[in-house]
């Protein structure tokens, strides 16, 4: 993991398999991204892979230990946390080919830009299997049900122009701006953007609750904001034109959010 600017960038580095996924990948990617979650220095995350793929895969290769057959703690989700769970935005620079669990972990991110030539798929029921990593949910939500059944119930495979066209990706680029385009959108939002709010903003984002649920929590999440010291700052930033200098961090400050989701409804009794 390296960190500069606010914004770390985690890479899958096993270039010469296609950084193919094993056990021991998703429990230092789940590692790297609870340090992310936790450090206010810590601003945006993206994922990257090294080399010409992102993520070509499971690695079948018996000692790679991928899959160990169907123990009581066995998760579809590999991660010990998700890229959905960390407090901060996380950019998938999808540089290359991200087949299977490959794209399923840059669908758990929240923004993605891929490879114009770069294939993708989830295969998983052309293999005996299904999609995994929540791929039913972020797929759907990232597009549309349409969109997840020609995905997840054909396992075809399609182009990261393709993508765009789906609404899987922001936006498909020559394979060698792919990571620049996503490191320079993470570090516009590194140096502008306050992060607790960026905090709270997800946190809606991934919410799977209804509309008046979003409203309600919503105006929870002013509570915290309105009248702060951030959101002072980010106007009177803006009118001197110069970075703002937020005085809430994520880590330091998410009791505030927990306090506020906590708050008893006006009518309401606690039980």
């Amino acid at each position: 993991m390296a960190v500069s600017g606010g914004v770390a960038v985690l890479t899958l580095n096993r270039p010469d398999r296609l950084n193919v996924y094993s056990r021991a990948m998703g429990e230092q990617l789940g590692a790297a991204y609870a340090r992310c979650d936790i450090d206010d220095d810590v601003r945006v995350v993206v994922l990257t892979g090294a080399g010409r793929a992102f993520c070509a895969g499971a690695d079948m290769q018996p000692e790679a230990d991928t899959f160990r057959g169907v123990a009581p703690e066995f998760s579809a989700q590999p991660l010990s946390l998700p890229a959905w769970e960390v407090r901060k935005p996380v950019i998938a620079a999808v540089n290359g080919h991200a087949i299977g669990i490959g794209l399923t972990l840059a669908m758990q991110c929240d923004i993605r830009y891929v490879a114009e030539t770069a294939k993708l798929a989830i295969p998983q029921v052309r293999r005996g299997m299904l999609g995994d990593g929540g791929s039913h949910w972020t797929v759907a939500h990232a597009a549309s049900r349409a969109v997840a059944a020609d995905v997840l119930l054909t396992g075809r495979t399609f182009l990261g122009d393709e993508a765009v066209r789906l609404g899987l990706a922001s936006a498909s680029l020559p394979a060698d701006e792919v990571l620049p385009k996503a490191l320079a959108v993470a570090q516009d939002i590194a140096d502008n953007c306050a992060p607790l709010s960026l905090a709270m903003s997800k946190r809606l984002l991934w919410a799977d609750v209804s509309l008046p649920e979003v409203v309600d929590r919503e105006t929870r999440y002013h509570r915290v904001v309105m009248g702060s010291a951030d959101s002072r700052e980010g106007p009177r930033a803006w009118v001197e034109r110069r970075p703002p200098r937020w005085t809430y961090g994520v880590d330091a400050d998410w009791h505030r959010v927990l306090a506020e989701e906590d708050r008893v409804r006006p009518g309401e009794e606690r039980t």
